[in-house]
């Protein structure tokens, strides 16, 4: 059985799990964001003042449904223990308190990150901090427990993508973002109002921008499940091994495009 089967385990009779419902909270949330978006043209340094919620919301909905499908894969004694019962509280508190602050600060047409502008602002942006440093512990706990978890319904590869990728994303996550935060924003060199963009995703496209570093390092916990699932169904006997190889290279590209926006080169220069 693999992590993308039609037919997941059997959660037992009853409530739905945490993940799932997080899942679908977020999606509720990022519908009301585009919703929004649609009727306020209003703009925070030149960036509509939804967006900021609006792909927090989206990240959100991937991050809870890849938690929901390794979760479903677990044994009954993992998926039902006090363990991940605690993460998954933990992070809908993170989750509840960066949406609710995100959403009010767009309502009120003002930044939410590297807001530092009153005692409130430093105080809920502190709180983020800690919300953020949950969240990406709490995926290296469910990372953890499918390392431990002997009876996963996974596959060799995939168990391997999983715990590796989701401990990837801990660490890398842990390392750009913590330097992120650290900084004052996402640009390292000058990047003047109206500079040229990479479409959809508004990475500087003149000077060095730590954000691709950011998306590649919390989107390992998709990128190595499924290296590792399409080596299953290959039937690769070395899944295990090509996998910790894809580990080691896909941290290696992270830590260039870290390094890179270090040196003040964009990713995809534009002018």
């Amino acid at each position: 059985m693999s992590l993308l089967d039609a037919n997941p385990p059997a959660q037992g009779a009853g409530a739905p799990s945490p993940f799932h419902v997080l899942t679908v909270v977020s999606a509720v949330l990022l519908a009301l964001t585009v919703g929004w978006a649609m009727v306020d043209a209003r703009l925070i340094a030149g960036v509509p003042v939804w967006l900021k919620p609006l792909k927090f919301a989206l990240s959100f909905v991937v991050l809870f449904w890849t938690m929901a499908l390794v979760e479903a894969r677990l044994s009954p004694g993992w998926r039902e223990g006090r363990t991940l019962r605690v993460t998954g509280w933990a992070m809908a508190a993170a989750f509840v308190s960066e949406m609710a602050y995100m959403i009010h600060q767009a309502a009120r047409a003002e930044a939410s990150h590297f807001n530092l502008s009153t005692p409130f602002h430093e105080a809920m942006y502190t709180v983020m901090g800690a919300g953020a440093v949950s969240l990406i512990a709490g995926v290296a706990v469910m990372g953890w427990a499918v390392r431990r978890d002997g009876a996963a319904a996974m596959g060799p590869g995939l168990r391997e993508g999983v715990w590796l990728g989701f401990a990837s994303t801990f660490v890398l996550t842990f390392i750009v973002a913590g330097y992120l935060s650290s900084t004052g924003g996402h640009f390292v060199g000058l990047h003047p109002e109206g500079a040229p963009t990479v479409p959809l995703m508004g990475w500087s496209g003149v000077t060095g921008d730590l954000r691709p570093a950011h998306f590649a390092s919390i989107h390992a916990m998709q990128a190595l499940p499924l290296l590792g699932l399409w080596l299953d169904r290959r039937g690769r006997a070395d899944a295990v091994r090509a996998v910790r190889i894809g580990a080691v290279a896909y941290a290696a590209l992270t830590l260039a495009l870290f390094a890179q926006a270090l040196m003040g080169m964009p990713l995809v220069p534009l002018g």
